[in-house]
């Protein structure tokens, strides 16, 4: 392993680029509109950051910029972070799901100074909240009528275009600055610092507005070290990946980082056809949410009958060269980590959070528990406050939150443990467990304390059910309100015959049926006081855009009380 003061992203990629084994090897393959993929080679994809990162150099960007990116997973957005890193600027990501109001905030808060850009739509959203910015440079990724927009936001046309370079036109002008001064870009990285903020990167909260988390190539450079000694031994350079996880997340951008370190061969995919492309691709490394891990499990179940043709069925659809499987976002159920052990697919789960850049325990493939979420990585140091809060030190954990000294106060104590409000016990063999949230904690006006998200997880199983959320703060007994996935309500409501009842498939009575089904197979496995006495089917799916969950899909839990409090109150009654 590389000395730490080597491990900037950037720095990293420019090595893996000069190697004269990987230079002209690809690096990524980028989506066709046709379904095909055109190869980016390593060398191709290092001359276009370095374009790119001597504009930036040119509009100003060096310690302590804050650069943007609003954009789906592409191959810009790798050209864009690589690049903005080389100049040695700092990255806001923002998902592309964030509001206008919401753009201002993290915009605004952050001070970014240029922003990357992907379609009219997202700029539109942040000319409606321009007045607020600081913003001199916008990069855009697709063709767009910068000036009609403007006017429609009532804006300046003229003084808005002359600050907005479409992509191509950015890395021309990088590169005529490179022809008269060839080593800029490289002189400039060489002057990155661990101290340097690498990441700006804004929590999404599900109380107040989102606070931003600056990580530094230290915390995020000690983190990935320690990520590579847990799982070295299951990636090797020339693995096939996928990556469509979304970058503007530190678990998709840390996949395109691992696969520069590592040398991955890199499909970019998006959400809609990321199973799709599995047995085509047939990748060895796959990362991923608990959604199509669960997905990949029924659709073996549905195609063969008995374990050997389940298992057999699960090679076909997963292409069966997998060797390292991650699952992040959020727990994944031991019915199926078993099913994919049993085939021989282990699938690793860790946990963190983004004020830790963001690994603080990992299984691994030689030391695990599927009833846990590791064992603390190195260099990380845990331990459980007395109402069994974890707390984490570490080289890894951010130093406070940007520009708001009462909250970083709150998180951190007098001796330097950072409180992550997440609650948790250790097994015997030192593995974490999971338990709970410690701000999410029910108390029953019987006294009983009672975590949700304990309750909430155990209706993952159930493809009907899309959300729970447990209610009951204060009340004699739980209650609570369901979102269910309305395709499979249809399918549910068709297989029964129903389907022509012009009744809305949340309000049928054979949909209630089976959430009631449910609510009863998890209530056998709860305590009297924990169980679901009764609950209420949300008339609309809780979105994002709804703004009832975080880009993350967490539960915005005083969001949705308040929205759905009659409902929910009319249980008690």
């Amino acid at each position: 392993m590389e000395l730490l003061d080597s491990h900037n992203a950037a720095t990293i990629f420019f090595a893996q680029a000069a190697r004269p084994e990987l230079r002209d090897q690809p690096r990524l393959m980028a989506p066709l509109p046709d379904g095909g993929w055109v190869p980016v080679t390593w060398g191709e994809l290092a001359r276009r950051v370095e374009r790119l990162s001597s504009f930036l150099i040119d509009r100003g960007v060096d310690a302590g910029s804050k650069v943007a990116i609003l954009a789906n997973t592409r191959l810009e957005w790798g050209v864009g972070v690589l690049a903005l890193m080389a100049a040695r600027g700092s990255l806001v990501p923002c998902y592309p799901t964030l509001t206008a109001e919401q753009l201002g905030h993290v915009l605004g808060h952050s001070d970014s100074e240029v922003l990357v850009v992907e379609t009219k739509e997202h700029l539109g959203r942040v000319l409606a909240v321009w007045d607020r910015l600081s913003l001199h440079t916008v990069i855009t990724l697709e063709p767009m009528d910068v000036q009609r927009l403007a006017r429609e936001a009532g804006l300046d046309p003229q003084t808005i275009a002359s600050r907005v370079f479409p992509l191509s036109q950015a890395e021309e002008l990088g590169g005529s600055s490179l022809a008269i001064e060839p080593d800029r870009v490289q002189q400039r990285t060489a002057q990155i610092r661990l101290q340097d903020v690498a990441y700006l990167v804004y929590t999404s909260g599900t109380t107040g507005p989102p606070k931003g988390v600056p990580l530094t190539h230290y915390n995020v450079g000690t983190s990935g070290v320690a990520w590579v000694e847990v799982n070295g031994p299951l990636v090797s350079q020339g693995d096939v990946d996928i990556l469509w996880l979304p970058m503007s997340h530190l678990y998709g951008l840390g996949q395109f980082f691992l696969g520069n370190q590592i040398g991955f061969l890199t499909y970019l995919g998006d959400p809609m056809r990321a199973l799709v492309l599995l047995p085509q691709l047939r990748p060895h490394v796959f990362m991923s949410v608990p959604a199509y891990w669960e997905k990949l499990m029924q659709l073996s179940r549905e195609s063969a009958s008995g374990e050997k043709g389940q298992h057999a069925a699960l090679m076909k659809l997963t292409g069966g060269r997998l060797r390292f499987c991650l699952c992040g976002g959020a727990g994944l159920a031991r019915e199926v980590k078993e099913f994919f052990h049993a085939a021989g697919i282990l699938i690793i789960e860790g946990y963190g959070l983004t004020e830790c850049s963001p690994n603080l325990t990992m299984n691994s493939h030689d030391d695990f528990d599927f009833d846990t979420v590791g064992k603390p990585v190195p260099g990380v140091q845990l331990s459980l406050a007395s109402d069994g809060e974890i707390l984490a030190r570490g080289p890894n954990v951010f130093c406070g939150y940007y520009k708001d000294p009462q909250a970083t106060a709150e998180v951190f104590d007098d001796e330097g443990w950072l409180h992550t409000g997440d609650l948790g016990r250790f097994t015997q063999r030192g593995f974490l467990q999971i338990i709970g949230r410690k701000k999410e904690i029910l108390v029953t006006s019987g006294g009983k304390n009672i975590p949700p998200v304990n309750i909430e997880l155990r209706f993952k199983e159930y493809p009907l059910i899309a959300q729970v959320m447990v209610y009951g703060d204060g009340k004699k007994y739980l209650t609570a309100l369901v979102d269910i996935n309305d395709e499979a309500a249809s399918a549910l409501l068709q297989g029964g015959g129903a389907e022509e009842s012009g009744i809305a498939p949340r309000e049928h009575f054979l949909v209630r049926q089976r959430v009631e089904q449910h609510v009863e197979a998890v209530n056998q496995g709860l305590a009297r006081h924990e169980t679901i006495k009764a609950f209420c089917i949300a008339p609309e799916p809780l979105t994002v855009e709804a703004n009832m969950l975080t880009p993350t899909l967490k539960l915005k839990r005083a969001v949705i009380a308040c929205r759905y409090r009659d409902q929910l109150e009319a249980l008690y009654r």
